[in-house]
């Protein structure tokens, strides 16, 4: 047996180990077609066993990739034949929900829809929604900060995480597990870890803020012609609802035809042909004044000349058909391989930026499909770029540049909401200035001579190579080229 295998089998028990052999018949990502690479996959089922697992491999030198659910897009959790991924994919307890506090107690590897189901039961929510709610994990969505349907009127993931766990690179545990949404005690260490994609260490723990269930939630589809009318029904709809507006998601001409059309199983709630679709979503606390509300929003919004037709869901069963509309994203592949982007700028300018988009893709010398939809109310686009038959990697760096380049000059980010990972690390100079990169390096640095001198206090017989740089293809700072060489 491999020695590596032997050891951490000592740690985690057989039932925490796969070998190579095992990870072939694993897919290392959503939609991907390759299989997993690795010399091992450890599964601890507990902080205690993540620390001592981080320990040795740090004494080893061995590179630590983590995973959660793997529903990331930008090959974050990539790994070689010599890594070793350490899952939280037997963490999977709900430890507490206190309906007093309003809080949730998680290990990492809890799913997204087995946390929303479980408080849902104790009359709350855990606003956070997104499509991949049945396999996305917990820890992973706080490690990439990710942002969902709901940000508009709830925040982004680092607005509902009060308290976390994780495990350095050596194994130590920083247990920052308090659950006040109010502590101004100095450094607020949580938020380092959120976000970080890895950089600082394994999430293991979690404390989240919950919300009261609203007692109302009503649901429509409508059609708007110019992007101006677009920005415009925002701003009413928002103002008209007194802060009860919790999605305003829009998708493109392209987009909704796609998915409404078969092989699709959407059906077409109001008829194809018109520039922009927006889904939008009211939660509020009375159902009979909550509806009549909404009627009379999207009522104004009409005579106003906002939209041009509107469905209003009448049964749950008509709003999972809506959403369902909005996510059905497997469609993307059915017109050759797609190339996504997830990006964000200010409303303001986000018409004129898919139209240059749309004219630098023409220029190229291919045939291409442009998708665009995403939460607007929030400034998150997704763009996606379908080429038939397939691309070369600089046909996808020329599509890249297509996408991405425009953003600078509006204020635009290269990622709203699904992190940097291995495809982002060339372009953060579009949305991070050299004055911030070279603040990453000098504490990439630190980190690196910290390291080095804790190696020299083992001694010249024990040669150790890990530190926190050392989780790296799983991180944002190596892929973005932050880690000192």
């Amino acid at each position: 047996m491999d020695p590596v295998i032997e050891h951490l089998t000592t740690i985690v028990g057989a039932r925490g180990v796969l070998g190579p052999a095992d990870l072939g018949a694993r897919a290392d990502g959503i939609f991907s077609s390759e299989t997993m690479q690795g010399r091992a996959l450890v599964r601890p089922a507990n902080t205690a066993e993540v620390s001592a697992v981080m320990r040795w491999c740090h004494e080893q030198g061995l590179v630590v990739i983590p995973h959660g659910g793997l529903t990331g897009l930008t090959h974050a959790t990539k790994s070689g034949p010599s890594d070793i991924i350490i899952s939280t994919e037997r963490m999977r307890a709900i430890e507490a929900i206190d309906p007093m506090q309003r809080t949730a107690t998680v290990q990492a590897g809890v799913t997204l829809q087995a946390l929303q189901e479980a408080v849902e039961a104790q009359g709350m929510i855990y606003p956070l929604d997104l499509g991949a709610r049945g396999t996305a994990t917990l820890g992973g969505t706080v490690a990439t900060n990710a942002g969902g349907n709901r940000v508009l009127r709830y925040g982004m993931t680092r607005d509902m995480v009060l308290g976390l766990e994780a495990v350095l690179a050596d194994g130590t545990v920083i247990s920052s597990l308090y659950p006040l949404i109010k502590n101004n005690t100095g450094y607020d260490l949580k938020h380092l870890f959120i976000g970080s994609e890895g950089t600082l260490g394994v999430i293991t723990r979690l404390v989240l803020r919950l919300r009261e269930k609203p007692l109302a939630s009503h649901t429509a589809m409508v059609a708007v012609e110019t992007f101006d009318q677009v920005a415009g029904l925002l701003r009413h709809m928002d103002r008209a609802l007194g802060g009860a507006l919790s999605s305003f998601e829009v998708m493109w001409r392209s987009y909704y035809t796609l998915v409404t059309t078969p092989p699709a199983k959407g059906r077409a709630p109001l008829p194809n042909g018109h520039s922009f679709y927006v889904l939008l979503e009211s939660q509020g606390s009375a159902p009979e004044r909550d509806a009549e509300n909404f009627q009379e929003a999207l009522g104004a919004a009409m005579e106003q000349g906002l939209l041009v037709d509107a469905m209003i869901a009448q049964s749950e069963s008509e709003t999972r058909a809506l959403w369902a509309i909005r996510d059905d994203v497997v469609q993307l592949r059915r017109d050759g391989d797609p190339v996504g982007f997830d990006i964000s700028l200010p409303v303001s300018r986000m018409d004129d930026y898919v139209r240059e988009v749309e004219r630098r893709l023409e220029a190229l010398p291919i045939k291409s499909l442009l998708y665009v939809f995403g939460h607007l109310g929030d400034g998150n686009l997704h763009v996606v770029v379908a080429v038939p038959g397939g691309f070369t990697p600089d046909l996808k760096h020329e599509i890249e540049t297509a996408v991405y380049a425009p953003l600078q000059a509006r204020g635009g980010s290269v990622s709203a909401e699904h992190g940097i990972g291995l495809d982002k690390k060339p372009w953060l100079p579009v949305s991070r200035t050299e004055p911030e990169l070279a603040v990453m390096r000098h504490q990439a640095r630190a980190r690196s001579a910290r390291a080095a001198q804790s190696r020299q206090d083992f001694g010249p017989a024990r040669r150790l190579r890990s530190d926190c740089s050392r989780l790296k293809r799983s991180t944002v700072a190596r892929k973005s080229g932050v880690i000192a060489r």
